[in-house]
């Protein structure tokens, strides 16, 4: 049975995506199956893997109304095994139509259901708002990854996340808990950047992972190529980041495996 993961922020420009297509992909090439579910309206992690969001017909938007199984709108990257389940600006009016229907808050986590035994991992890409999208992400998940950037407003963003997390536990999912806190874009020449760093290591301690990805410009470009990281250019400090929390996201799964263990 697959692990689901959201990868969430209520703040943007945090390096959420980023961190789902390039987390996902770098998961692949690890010989996991994976899969990438687009849940923002943006299609940006759809863009991301090499999808033309707008050409795509059967997406998230289809999947979550009903319409379409969610086995018939997955489409495979590359030979690595990952598949991404596409969105597109169509998303908004399934966020409306989702309002007042019925299990409205469990329709991914049902969809999913019915492909889970195919992964390894599935990881949702959140759109960076509370709506009734992040609600179903947050429903289907077990756990979530919280990407952020060292700053103090990325703080402020952070508890009002943790407080939606509380939330959706007492709703919809009492067994929600935090994979781990990602610092994006990370300058460890840079001393507010330092400090917000040690205040996430005192608070949060072991759920801050020891991996942070760099500020990169290979990172930046490597969307607008439709190409996940390692291979728009493997050898770039990005890519190099992305495979050790890649690694550590599995070891630290195994752990948590272990320790379920009778």
């Amino acid at each position: 049975m697959s692990t689901i993961l959201a990868i969430t922020n209520q703040k943007g420009g945090v390096g959420k995506t980023t961190t789902a297509v390039n987390l996902a992909a770098c998961l692949a090439a690890l010989q996991q199956r994976v899969l990438l579910v687009d849940l923002d309206p943006q299609g940006n992690a759809t863009m991301g893997c090499g999808i033309d969001k707008h050409a795509a017909t059967a997406t998230s938007h289809e999947v979550l109304l009903g319409e379409i199984a969610l086995a018939d709108a997955l489409q495979a990257v590359d030979e690595s095994g990952l598949f991404v389940l596409p969105a597109n600006g169509d998303l908004t009016a399934a966020e409306v139509n989702l309002l007042g229907a019925e299990n409205a808050a469990g329709r991914l986590r049902a969809a999913l259901d019915t492909v889970r035994e195919r992964f390894d991992l599935i990881l949702i890409d959140c759109p960076p708002s509370l709506n009734m999208l992040t609600v179903n992400a947050l429903t289907a998940a077990q756990a979530v990854i919280i990407p952020m950037q060292c700053e103090y407003y990325a703080l402020e963003g952070l508890s009002a996340l943790l407080d939606t997390i509380q939330k959706v536990r007492r709703a919809t999912n009492p067994g929600l808990r935090i994979e781990g806190l990602l610092r994006t874009m990370f300058d460890a020449r840079n001393r507010l950047a330092n400090e917000v760093s040690a205040q996430l290591v005192e608070h949060f301690g072991d759920a801050l992972y020891t991996t942070a990805i760099p500020r990169n410009v290979r990172l930046a470009e490597a969307p607008s190529y439709g190409l996940p990281i390692i291979r728009y250019d493997n050898s770039s400090r990005g890519a190099q980041g992305y495979r050790d929390l890649a690694r550590e996201l599995l070891a630290r799964l195994q752990r948590s495996d272990a320790e379920l263990q009778p």
